[in-house]
């Protein structure tokens, strides 16, 4: 019998270690300590971007394989979106997001250089969103998680002609498909709010994230959302801002 409870504890305490296993002390406090480090974000997200040059970047396919990563010490930190990623710590153990964001910034629509009549339009249009309030509720929806149905206006004549909207189907809350197989998001139901004002059809093309930009340069699409940095500013024109978001830093706990 001893024999045998000595062999229990035995076995216990090799199961208790196993699970015991905790992740390496984090290493990033600020984003003071972002340079230099080993850097987890996911593939063909601006985050990717900005951490390609800050350090090291190591990219993944999903959020929950960029938390492991995090997790299991293969990655210092990670940058994202901050609503992405206070989705994906808050049903996480071990990890957290630093108070102050890596970057600031705002969203806002890219046109062909040469349409500046396409651009005057879309400001005009953001105007008058902001004014009727249908803007901020579009915001709080996407951003807040708040209800809000947009319903679109009644008084604008309709006009000949349609926008392309260049998406990326998989950058939610931005883009995406929802679970009916429609495209969603904040950036789509801006730029279906623009363009009823506008009076205009919109048509969605998909590419990939690194292609937004492109697509409206060489002419596929006449529109892309979202977060534009100020090197494209050679390539297309930005609209007035429709929205504000940051990247955060997620580290371990």
């Amino acid at each position: 019998m001893k024999k045998f409870l000595v062999f229990l504890l035995i076995l216990l305490a090799s199961v208790s270690v196993g699970c015991g296993e905790k992740s390496p002390p984090n290493t990033v406090h600020s984003p003071d300590d972002v340079a230099g480090k080993v850097i987890g974000a996911i593939t063909g997200s601006p985050s990717a971007r900005l951490a390609d040059d800050l350090g090291t970047v190591r990219l993944y396919n999903s959020g929950e394989d960029l938390l492991s990563g995090l997790l299991s010490g293969s990655v210092d930190c990670a940058i994202m979106e901050y609503t992405n990623a206070a989705i994906l710590v808050e049903a996480a153990q071990g990890a957290r997001i630093l108070g102050d964001p890596l970057l600031e910034y705002e969203l806002s629509f890219a046109v062909a250089k040469e349409n500046a009549e396409l651009k005057n339009a879309i400001n005009s249009a953001l105007g008058a969103l902001s004014s009727n309030g249908m803007l901020d509720g579009i915001r709080d929806k996407y951003f807040g998680g708040k209800p809000y149905e947009y319903v679109p206006p009644e008084n604008i004549a309709p006009h000949p002609g349609k926008l392309t909207l260049a998406v990326s189907p998989d950058d939610k809350p931005f883009s995406y498909i929802n679970e009916s197989g429609d495209y969603s998001g904040l950036n789509i139901q801006v730029a279906v709010a623009v363009c009823d004002q506008l009076g205009v059809e919109l048509e969605i093309a998909e590419f990939e994230t690194g292609e937004l930009i492109t697509s409206v340069w060489y002419g596929k699409a006449n529109i892309a959302l979202g977060w534009l940095p100020g090197d494209v500013l050679d390539r297309v024109n930005l609209s007035d801002p429709y929205a504000s978001s940051s990247h955060v830093i997620i580290v371990r706990k």
